[in-house]
């Protein structure tokens, strides 16, 4: 039996080691209280800086130049980027190198350039009839000759004209007294639509006008009222979309030949919005899809295609058929459903832009006399890259063009990797954007070294999405399926028809023109592609 007082001691000392305990218990809620809030803090401070960075970034994109031109990084005192030298040992200590385009300054036109395709007149100022009289004997004075004074250029308004169309009718007057008169009548030639007064010329001209110039249909009404025509907007869309269907279609058809035929084909998506859509509101997106030809020395082509969704299946559906090995594109992940006998090649562009974004406003205007960030690097690693490939871009030998490729550009690329390795940013920032993106870019942006007539970025089929990007700000959506259909097949014909060099609105006419009589037959119709001889003579634009 334990005595009372050693009991009662045990008793206090029990109780105080649970106290202890309990406060042992506190403090260690308490720590991890901290240790969260603390984890917290850490986290809005890193979300507050990145939306800084998105707010700076968008500041940029909605106000700023959208150049991703930057000053010459020139930071004295550190080594070189492209040394000798390896990340691990002067880790970011490195000078980003000069980037200087070594492409001359265009030279101004001369009078000769700005007017040799212009058809000319002359315009002699003649002398007045009282200063023909000689002051001194009063004797009328003859022509001594011509002083050339200037250059002027004059505009003749567009002329709407209304063609009454008549059909001659001729008879027989030997066989007028007999019975059986002969009367013969001039085969008249079907028109454009039938019913309506379109002709080949009008509607070249509101088709160039809307798809090149980028003048919605409305304003061309407009325009048309102060000319004394009254032409409906709705009217001109009808013509539009008739002759699409009719005429443009089957030459559409036969460039998408064409390029199934090519050995690579460059792609691209841009958003485009569609009224009336069935299964869709009037809000969601649509898409314009962009397909056409690299630098492979052969007759550039550019299509376009319009589609209800941006799924990836569109893409394989356009391409059944493709003879070639490769596709150039951006980093959508629709392009994995491409098909694994085409090579996806990625685009440089794409990638330098996400290091641009990455670099702040600040950085950009400042003059560089300090230790470069890392997207400065980063995209200085890009712009050594496209500096090599300028430096290719008058070599006309491709096996030569390969040899500098493989000797040169493999050395900056495993540099760059090696670099990139070496960064590890937030997920949430424009920096850690840049390296995740171009990290998962890395199967596809080395492929362009398999060919020499790849290029090594998507700017082929960007420069193709370009001109419908400015039409879309100007006529804002498509009111049906039909326009949307209609604008993808005429700006196929347009774009090619630039790439090829000839005048727009000639080739148009023409098309118009010669279909009427070819009934869609396929030799015919080769005839009609931009690259021909006969193209060539009929819309030159010289």
């Amino acid at each position: 039996m334990i005595p009372t007082g050693i009991e009662e001691k045990l008793n206090q000392l029990l109780e105080s080691q649970q106290e202890l305990l309990q406060l042992q218990k506190q403090n260690s809620e308490l720590l991890k209280t901290i240790a969260d809030l603390n984890a917290k803090i850490a986290l809005q401070a890193q979300t507050i800086a990145e939306q800084a960075e998105t707010i700076a970034y968008l500041k940029k994109t909605i106000f700023g130049s959208k150049s991703e031109k930057t000053k010459n990084f020139n930071i004295p005192g550190q080594l070189s980027l492209f040394g000798d030298e390896t990340p691990e040992d002067v880790e970011i200590e490195k000078e980003i190198s000069s980037y200087k385009r070594k492409e001359p300054r265009k030279k101004k036109s001369t009078n000769e350039e700005i007017y040799k395709n212009l058809p000319s007149k002359k315009r002699v100022i003649p002398v007045s009839p009282e200063d023909r009289i000689c002051p001194n004997c009063n004797g009328e004075m003859e022509h001594l000759g011509e002083k050339f004074v200037r250059d002027e250029i004059e505009i003749v308004p567009a002329k709407i004209i209304h063609v009454k169309v008549y059909q001659e009718t001729v008879i027989c007057r030997h066989c007028s007294s007999d019975e059986s008169s002969v009367i013969v009548s001039a085969k008249v030639p079907e028109g454009l639509i039938k019913g309506s007064p379109a002709t080949p010329s009008i509607v070249a001209f509101i088709t160039y006008m809307k798809y090149v110039n980028a003048v919605p249909l409305y304003r061309q009404e407009n325009t048309f009222l102060q000319d004394g025509a009254k032409i409906p907007r709705a009217t001109m869309s009808n013509w539009i979309i008739t002759c699409a269907d009719k005429y443009f279609r089957p030459v559409y058809e036969r460039l998408h030949h064409y390029l199934m035929d090519r050995i690579l084909i460059c792609m691209d998506e841009t958003p485009c919005q569609v009224l009336k859509e069935k299964g869709k509101t009037p809000q969601s997106k649509s898409y314009m899809w962009l397909y056409c030809t690299g630098n492979d020395g052969l007759p550039p082509i550019a299509m376009y295609e319009y589609q209800p969704s941006r799924h990836g299946e569109h893409a394989k559906e356009f391409l059944r058929g493709f003879q070639g090995k490769y596709a150039v594109c951006d980093g959508y992940q629709g392009y994995n459903k491409l098909p694994d006998t085409i090579t996806r090649c990625g685009c440089l562009a794409h990638v330098r832009r996400k290091w641009a974004d990455a670099i702040p406003a600040a950085r950009k205007k400042a003059e560089k006399n300090g230790k470069a960030i890392p997207a400065e690097i980063g995209f200085d690693f890009c712009n050594q890259l496209f500096e090599k490939e300028r430096e290719l871009s008058g070599t006309d030998d491709p096996e030569r063009r390969k040899q500098i490729r493989e000797k040169e550009e493999p050395d900056i690329w495993e540099k760059f990797w090696k670099w990139l390795d070496t960064i590890h940013a937030s997920d949430g920032s424009r920096l850690g954007k840049a390296v995740n993106y171009t990290q998962n870019q890395k199967p596809y942006l080395m492929n362009y070294l398999l060919d020499e007539r790849i290029p090594i970025s998507n700017n082929f089929a960007e420069n193709s999405a370009r001109p419908y990007a400015v039409g879309r700000k100007n006529f804002l959506f498509h009111n049906s399926t039909d326009g949307a259909e209609t604008s993808a097949i005429i700006y196929s014909l347009v774009e090619s028809a630039k790439r090829n060099k000839l005048n727009i609105m000639k080739y148009l006419e023409t098309v118009l023109t010669e279909m009427m009589d070819y009934n869609n037959e396929p030799e015919n119709i080769d005839a009609l592609m931009p690259w021909t001889d006969k193209m060539k003579t009929a819309c030159s634009t010289d």
